[in-house]
């Protein structure tokens, strides 16, 4: 099982969205989404990185993607964005049985739920969705698929509140795990960041989530 450290940037929350990436760029932990779970049927893997910190109020996490062809159908919220060119972040209180997924396509669309497993959820309100921040190198209109090679970031800020966290007395850890997907797209593939023992490809599976200590 992976771990990461979180680091604590207080001033992350008092930074303009200019400003943010430049500092996590020095100061947040840098982790790689590179384990290929099933080789034999999805074996493409794009290069996918992330920089991961927190403030006293918000997870930020900012992921660098370059692969080949890029897309972004979706451009309203609760939308399944796993179809687009998409990065992913789990996570689940420790000691509890329901977890919340967050899945953002490249422009930053987000599809998030509580969950008791893959099919049954809660989905989020709009107002929940409206306190996820994101910031896409790609802008945020939708397009059709495009062919080639392309590299892109996507910067995300996630209440602790909206994960059920309480940013005045926060666990000492949560589990997790992050992921790059592309489901309906010419390079299907599914790479995590803590592998996955599964015959068949499954995100949705927290007893294969490592550990991210706060």
């Amino acid at each position: 099982m992976k771990s990461l450290k979180v680091p604590y940037l207080e001033m992350l929350d008092v930074l303009s969205p200019s400003s943010i990436d430049p500092v996590l760029e020095k100061y947040a932990q840098r982790e790689y989404v590179d384990v290929l779970n099933w080789k034999s049927e999805y074996g493409y893997k794009p290069i996918v990185a992330f920089d991961i910190a927190r403030s006293k109020t918000h997870l930020y996490i900012r992921y660098f993607v370059k692969g080949n062809s890029l897309k972004a159908e979706y451009g309203i919220n609760n939308s399944p964005v796993h179809q687009d060119s998409c990065v992913e972040f789990f996570m689940q209180k420790a000691g509890d049985s329901n977890y919340m997924n967050f899945e953002f396509n490249c422009i930053g669309t987000c599809d998030a739920a509580r969950r008791e497993s893959r099919e049954n959820k809660s989905s989020l309100s709009q107002e929940e969705y409206a306190s996820i921040k994101t910031y896409s190198s790609l802008g945020t209109k939708p397009f059709p698929e495009k062919e080639g090679v392309f590299a892109w970031e996507l910067t995300v800020v996630i209440p602790f509140t909206l994960m059920g966290l309480d940013p005045n007395n926060l666990p000492q850890k949560i589990m997790g795990n992050f992921y790059k997907c592309a489901d309906n797209t010419q390079f299907p593939h599914f790479v995590s960041w803590n592998p996955i023992d599964l015959p068949e490809p499954d995100f949705h599976c927290p007893k294969f989530f490592g550990e991210i200590y706060l």
